[in-house]
């Protein structure tokens, strides 16, 4: 079967082509401010007339799309309606649907939903505290990002580890400029960091993570500030980006490593934030078997990997210093030989996993 995966980002197009789940083609076009037009520059340039699917992102699908979904009319609607919890990435998805469906009639369009891995984590990690009538009217409850980068990476952990992944339990931990931390049980969500938005949890790029509810009306209150102000604040200005002025891992490390202090901090903060979230994952899974490092900082920069969890020997956490400081690419173990808990860094391919769910959804 071959396989067309388009990924349309707030800012970029990734795509891929694959046959037989291998890749064929693939690029990514940054930069993008007309998706539609990114998107018919792919299907212009690209030879898609066997084509058998498009597998498309969808970063929302609320409560209601557990599953790869064939894409029709009321599917579409559905994922309009769910723009309100992810403006900013709902939209483009279906713009590159809109192009797909146009430009390659009658071939079967398959949604992907990034929230659809994490609805199975368990009613006591879902809801939020508050009243239960004003949660459900709004839709209001964890929904959890990233879910193909978290299924495809705690799968490849197993295969790197040859265990069966329904009796492993991993703590993945995408790492990119958006960044999320995942609880796998089995080979399922447990628990994840991002919440309602992608704005929870870690400390990312340009997005604060974690942050006192009370900041949100206190700077509408006394700073005078609007809340799509502070909504700007939150997701474009805060981060690393906010502590230091850069929102790119390898010019804080540059800087750090440099004296600057202000660069320091902004890297103690994102380090301690990872650590927190690998304590509490431990604590609820009850036993870990590996922690999963991806996406390009935690792929790419070892010394977030050794400063996230340093600390945790006790714990059976340990990072051997010559493994994680080799310059190694690929699936890799970067604990030390016999380490309770095995440390691994495994490139995530989010492309890979939309193909590959598309189709197992159309050889059903």
């Amino acid at each position: 079967m071959k396989i067309l995966v388009l990924n349309c980002g707030s800012a970029s197009v990734k795509w891929g082509l694959y046959a037989g789940g291998k890749p064929v083609d693939g690029g990514l076009i940054e930069r993008v401010t007309d998706c539609a037009q990114a998107v018919r520059e792919v299907l212009f340039t690209t030879d898609v007339s066997d084509v058998d699917a498009v597998g498309h992102r969808v970063v929302h699908g609320g409560l209601r799309f557990t599953t790869p979904t064939l894409i029709d009319d009321e599917v579409l609607d559905a994922v309009t309606r769910l723009v309100p919890l992810a403006p900013l990435h709902n939209p483009v998805n279906l713009e590159g649907i809109a192009i797909a469906r146009e430009m390659l009639p009658g071939v079967p369009q398959v949604a992907v939903f990034d929230t659809a891995f994490h609805r199975t984590i368990p009613p006591a990690q879902a809801m939020y505290a508050i009243d239960v009538e004003v949660a459900q009217e709004n839709g209001i409850a964890r929904y959890g990002f990233h879910g193909t980068s978290h299924a495809y990476v705690s799968h490849r952990t197993a295969e790197l580890l040859g265990r069966d992944p329904a009796g492993l339990n991993v703590i993945s931990l995408h790492l990119g400029n958006g960044a999320s931390a995942c609880a796998v049980r089995g080979g399922l969500s447990f628990a994840t960091s991002m919440g309602l938005s992608p704005l929870e949890g870690l400390v990312m790029g340009t997005r604060s993570g974690n942050i006192d509810p009370a900041v949100v009306f206190h700077l509408h209150r006394v700073a005078g500030m609007s809340f799509e102000a502070i909504d700007d604040l939150l997701n474009q200005r805060s981060g690393l980006k906010g502590l230091c002025g850069d929102n790119d891992m390898r010019e804080v490390l540059r800087r750090r490593d440099a004296g600057d202090e202000a660069a320091a901090l902004a890297f103690d903060v994102y380090c301690d934030r990872v650590k927190a979230y690998v304590g509490a994952y431990y604590a609820l899974l009850g036993r870990v078997d590996a922690i999963t490092f991806t996406a390009g900082v935690g792929e790419n920069a070892a010394p977030v990997r050794a400063a996230a969890l340093s600390g945790l020997e006790a714990m059976g956490i340990a990072v051997d210093p010559a493994r994680n400081g080799s310059g190694e690419r690929g699936e890799r173990l970067i604990s030390p030989e016999g380490a309770a808990v095995a440390v691994c860094v495994v490139p995530t391919d989010e492309e890979l996993e939309i193909a590959n769910q598309t189709a197992e959804l159309l050889t059903r």
